[in-house]
């Protein structure tokens, strides 16, 4: 019995090596370290395994935040986010980068990405809501002067451009709804916001047009000769230029009874470039 003592003792005070090993506290593996977890993250991003992406980054943010590394694992969450399509979540978190780093030398790119994923959520029919386009443009508005040596300067030019024509196109379809129904200051109050607004959109010969013809139908007859002129300098070869003309040659109107309102809650099946989408 002593002796059965004695070889416990000897067991509690020397275990065997791999007791010892098993119950050795657990150490960190090698690529745990926030650059490390960050770089692997951006591995499963370019593949595409996004799940994975996340979950490394968030590691990164969770438990190493006093590590710079974490910066860029909070920028590359929104990646992910806009990679996946989820477009109002990557513009949350692309947003909240933008009220957390204000200085940040990448917030260029953050603004940029902001607008793109509003942008992308945006009805590619002008006949549809286009709330997104017209919050994209405002994201985007301004963005060469406080961002002049940005990469994204190109890019965000040519989206504003194609944004501000949708938006354009939308309110001439409209305006186009009224002018069909004679309602003569409907389509005037369109076109002329269309041309105040948006001045140097695709639209704008068009629009000219129809405020020509417009303030014909009303018998305003100084202001539709001087959106004929306009019209004739801005863009002479413009078949709309013919158009309005053939309307001026017919007798002057007088304001029609427009009590009524009608409202083109949708015009469907209309394109953003002015074409039928079927």
């Amino acid at each position: 019995m002593p002796l059965l003592r004695y070889l416990l003792v000897l067991a509690l005070l020397f275990p065997a090596p791999g007791i010892a090993a098993k119950n050795k506290p657990m150490t960190a593996k090698r690529g745990d370290s926030a650059q490390e977890l960050y770089e692997r993250g951006l591995r499963h991003m370019k593949r595409g395994y996004y799940t994975k992406a996340l979950e490394k980054f968030n590691r990164v943010r969770n438990y190493h935040r006093d590590d710079p590394v974490s910066v860029k694992a909070q920028l590359a969450i929104a990646d992910v986010h806009f990679k996946k399509g989820d477009y109002e979540q990557a513009r949350f978190t692309y947003e909240e980068f933008a009220s957390y780093h204000p200085r940040h030398e990448n917030l260029d790119y953050v603004t940029y990405r902001v607008g793109l994923s509003i942008y992308k959520r945006a009805s590619k029919l002008a006949g549809r809501d286009q709330t997104p386009t017209r919050g994209a443009v405002n994201n985007w508005t301004g963005f060469h002067s406080r961002f002049p040596e940005s990469s994204h300067v190109e890019e965000v030019d040519k989206l504003l451009t194609r944004s501000r024509n949708r938006l354009a196109t939308k309110e001439l379809f409209v305006a186009r709804f009224y002018a069909d129904r004679d309602a003569w200051g409907s389509v005037r109050r369109r076109t002329e916001y269309l041309l105040r607004k948006y001045p140097n959109t695709d639209p704008v010969p068009e629009a000219l047009a129809l405020l020509g013809t417009a303030l014909h139908s009303w018998g305003a007859l100084e202001e539709a000769r001087e959106i004929r002129a306009r019209l004739a300098k801005d863009f002479p070869d413009s078949p709309f230029l013919r158009k309005l003309d053939r309307a001026q040659a017919k007798p002057a109107g007088t304001p029609p009874d427009e009590r009524v309102f009608i409202r083109p809650y949708r015009i469907r099946g209309v394109s953003s470039l002015g074409g039928a989408a079927y």
